[in-house]
């Protein structure tokens, strides 16, 4: 660290004093630069690489596997030097963006020519373009196409000794835009729904050990920032500079937190972006409570987006994601994250679902179109930007010609539900000349630059048309016009030639000559030189087509990048109605998508009130549901009735039974169909009727926090006390094993008071799975206790598991044969059957054997004893009534044989 501090230091001094470092002005330039941009790794621009110097190079040649080299001197020391060609930047930047680097992008400003005459040592003027975070990249090879990219900035302001945060995220690469305020115990359930890229946040609060945590828990990128609008006015005024408005009333009543959080998040964009301006939708203003709220902790037990290690595939979004565009992707991954709490919306969001499942015919048209619709809203994006190429546009216009054919489709139906009614009319919101004109304009093989030309069309512009064939077909035009000359002077031997000095020029035999020097001739031909047999002349078209041909191939480019600069303008004059388009595509791509799933999988429509009902008829797992149908094996469906009597709140449910029973599946699948009806999906199962869930808990599996000094039983007591400080009777919370990372009776007696907990103060719908059969006792003591048990069978000592839930409670834990079928040594397995059996003896006197009394290391003997042998002698089947009263006689006399 000392050695890096000096390093600086240095760095600073050469700026001021380059001679005390001895390198050169080009030096001097990237210390200056790297200077302004501390906190960033810098891409440095020199010819065709990016080259980064000192720690920068050391930290990028780790991070990307590249050789790091050396270029001079600085004081004394080699300089660390490592590049990345050009055409793979994006490449590298998302290696680096990944593992959590911001990157500062230095262009070169100026030519290299121009920079020569000022000098042989003149440097070329070089600035920073760009900054790439996390959360600001728009990049399509640096982007998940079916994931959005949230920038979240965050804001803290305290009323009356309480802290309230106001949030607002950003989508850079779609220009979502949506602010809400929360209290202190909503933060954390409110970033993991976001799920953002990047947290951005005053400095005051990003030193704030808490919430620092908080990010760092969430393994989200935290970029500080010390420049904080603390003035709602000023931060009210840079909303509007940069939406242009007069006024923010149009916005809704924004708090001071909210209003503060936008003008962070718009401060940021501006500061990364140097002078690009994001196509950004106008905030929409969001109630914390307008969806299920659902903690990180339960997020993950869940496994919602990504499994536990980390894979999409296998989680639910995966299990239920049949979407065939980008925007629906990422449409049904955010409905997924934030279920609503609305009625009357869910009704709405399913009436859509059904009404497409029952027309099987529309549904399969409009996936048909939106198939042909490539994404819409991040190519517009990168338009506003300015990082967009002629794909681009080709995808605006082949999902606008999409649109145009779902609205047209969609308007020859009847009586279409509001959400669908309202998706149609979105999508025929565009101007049709849009997608008219790019088709007339883009040719049909189309480059990834626009610097590389030739994306416009053939026959599209006749200026350009010229150009190429003077680019392309010089000889060609050279051809046709000596031919046209010759015509016109009525001379045979008339040729165009070329030579350095002259350029092109006419050359006739020099008897043919003078006949050019006089009129009418005169007025075309201009004379330029005489030979001895020849005469050589010059038009002034010719002079201009030869001006022309010189430069027709940057000529031809910069008539193209014009077109491309008016098609560009034409598209984000109608940015907003656009927006509206990708919409209505991504809505509609849900609605058909969840359509599709309930009909292939035989889902049945929720039933969503406002009371505490909870009744599940044949729940099924969606997840594992699927994973065992491609293996040709059926799930095994289970009832969940957790409603109260009358207008009571719901019941808790205390679930019992062996491992590998079930009993995780079954909390998990009546958490997941309870989010899948609340996100406006049909469910698997027979019936389902949920009166609203406002928040969902669930503390399942064990997990550890080493890296804070928390042990698994830590971790579980800490999601276990957020639960209970936080959860109300609309909530749904789902317990598994609470109590078993510490000793029995210290355990059962904290699930004993966590279930005291739930009935009397919480007064939750709960399902509550525990080894711990004491527990079962409350049902006769709580009146909103019931007891289930997954329902097992005793095969000859083997343990098999029917899947199934039952009411009553397990009559023991079945762990050893599930050890058995674990693949324990036989012998272990003997052996805790042995010590079980002194256990339960002992428990049944009320005392057990010390612990250091018991002949843990007496394994069994090594020959059968004679008891033993008997026994595996008789067949019980086989015994008539006096064989078995003999066979009970021998067995007694062994037994007292040995005493």
């Amino acid at each position: 660290m000392q050695d890096r501090a000096q390093n600086r230091a240095q760095d600073r001094a050469l700026v001021s004093d380059p001679a005390a470092g001895k390198i050169t002005p080009m030096m001097v330039q990237y210390i200056e630069i790297k200077a302004a941009n501390p906190d960033c790794l810098l891409f440095y621009r020199m010819g065709d690489f990016y080259e980064m110097f000192f720690e920068d190079a050391e930290v990028a040649s780790r991070a990307l596997g590249i050789v790091l080299t050396h270029r001079g001197k600085h004081f004394g020391r080699d300089i660390p030097m490592c590049g990345v060609p050009i055409h793979r930047a994006d490449e590298y930047l998302a290696r680096l963006i990944a593992l959590g680097h911001r990157v500062a992008v230095c262009e070169q400003i100026e030519d290299p020519a121009e920079a020569r005459k000022r000098g042989s040592q003149a440097v070329v003027r070089r600035d920073v373009a760009r900054l790439v975070t996390p959360g600001t990249i728009t990049e399509e090879s640096l982007l998940e196409p079916a994931r959005a990219n949230y920038l979240l900035a965050i804001t803290r302001v305290l009323r009356g000794g309480k802290s309230t945060f106001g949030l607002a995220s950003v989508d850079i690469s779609t220009g979502a835009f949506s602010v809400m305020e929360v209290e202190s115990a909503a933060l954390s359930a409110e970033i993991a729904r976001i799920g953002a890229a990047e947290i951005v946040a005053p400095e005051a609060l990003a030193d704030d050990q808490d919430f620092a945590r908080l990010v760092t828990d969430m393994g989200i990128p935290l970029s500080p920032v010390g420049r904080l609008l603390d003035d709602p006015a000023a931060a009210a005024q840079r909303l509007r500079d940069y939406f242009g408005l007069a006024t923010l009333d149009g916005l809704g009543t924004l708090s001071p937190a909210e209003t503060g959080a936008a003008a962070l998040v718009v401060f940021y964009i501006e500061r990364t972006q140097r002078g690009a301006r994001p196509a950004l939708s106008l905030p929409t203003l969001m109630r914390f409570d307008a969806h299920m709220e659902i903690d990180a902790a339960t997020r993950a037990n869940l496994e919602l987006t990504q499994t536990l290690s980390g894979r999409r595939d296998g989680a639910l979004l995966a299990a239920i994601d049949r979407t065939v565009t980008p925007g629906g992707g990422r449409l049904l991954a955010e409905r997924l994250s934030g279920p609503l709490t609305d009625e009357a919306a869910i009704r709405r969001r399913l009436d859509a679902v059904a009404f497409l499942r029952d027309d099987r015919d529309l549904r399969s048209d409009l996936r048909d179109c939106l198939k042909a619709a490539p994404d819409l809203a991040r190519p517009l994006s990168r338009l506003a930007l300015q990082r967009s190429g002629p794909r681009d546009l080709a995808a605006i216009r082949d999902a606008l010609r999409a649109a145009e054919a779902i609205a047209a489709r969609l308007d020859t139906v009847a009586a279409l539900p509001d959400d669908l009614k309202d998706a149609a009319r979105k999508a025929a919101s565009a101007d049709p000349t849009i997608a008219t004109r790019l088709a007339d304009a883009l040719a049909t093989d189309l480059p990834l630059k626009t610097r590389d030309g030739d994306f416009v069309r053939v026959g599209f512009d006749s200026d350009l048309d010229a150009l190429r064939r003077l680019r392309d077909d010089s000889r060609k035009v050279i051809a046709e016009l000596q031919a046209r000359y010759a015509a016109l002077a009525e001379i045979k031997q008339l040729k165009l030639k070329h030579n350095n000095f002259l350029g092109f020029f006419i050359e006739v035999p020099q008897a043919h000559g003078e006949k050019l020097l006089k009129p009418p001739f005169n007025a075309t031909f201009v004379h330029r030189q005489t030979m001895t047999d020849a005469m050589r002349f010059s038009t002034t078209e010719l002079a201009e087509i030869e001006s022309k041909m010189s430069s027709a191939a940057d000529q031809a480019l910069v008539r193209e990048m014009g077109i491309f600069d008016a098609l560009a303008a034409q598209i984000l004059a109608a940015e907003g109605a656009l927006k509206t388009v990708a919409e209505a595509l991504a809505a509609l791509d849900v609605a058909a998508a969840l359509a599709e799933i309930a009909e292939a999988r035989e889902w049945t429509r929720p039933e969503i009130d406002n009371s505490l009902d909870f009744t599940i008829e044949a729940g099924r797992h969606p997840v594992v549901e699927a994973a065992l149908a491609r293996d040709g094996k059926p799930f095994v469906a289970n009832d969940c009735e957790l409603s109260g009597k009358g207008d009571g709140p719901g019941l808790i449910a205390i679930i019992t039974g062996p491992n590998m029973a079930g009993k995780s599946t079954y909390l998990r699948q009546n958490a997941l169909i309870a989010m899948l009806a609340q996100m406006g999906s049909f469910v698997p199962a027979k019936r389902c009727r949920i009166g609203i869930v406002d928040r969902l808990f669930s503390r399942v599996g064990a997990a550890d926090d080493l890296a804070r000094g928390r042990s698994t039983f830590m971790v579980e007591m800490v999601e276990t006390a957020a639960i209970l400080n936080q959860a109300g009777e609309r909530s749904l919370v789902i317990l598994d094993e609470i109590g078993r990372g510490t000793a029995t009776f210290d355990g059962l007696a904290i699930a004993w008071a966590v279930m005291e907990q739930l009935h009397a103060k919480n007064r939750s719908r709960a399902l509550f799975a525990t080894h711990f059969h004491e527990l079962t006792h409350l049902a006769k003591q709580l009146s909103r206790v019931v007891n289930l048990t997954m329902r097992v069978a005793d095969w000859k000592g083997d343990v098999v598991f029917l899947h199934e839930i039952v009411p009553g409670a397990a009559d023991r834990s079945y762990g050893i044969q599930v050890a058995k079928l674990a693949g324990l040594p036989p012998a272990v397995v003997k052996r805790a059957q042995t010590l079980l059996a002194d256990f339960e003896a002992g428990d049944r006197r009320k005392t057990v054997k010390p612990v250091a009394d018991l002949p843990l290391f007496a394994a069994a003997p090594a020959a059968p004893s004679d008891v033993e042998r008997a026994l595996d002698d008789i067949d019980p089947d086989e015994l008539s009534p006096r064989e078995a009263q003999a066979a009970l006689f021998k067995l007694k006399a062994l037994r007292e044989k040995d005493g």
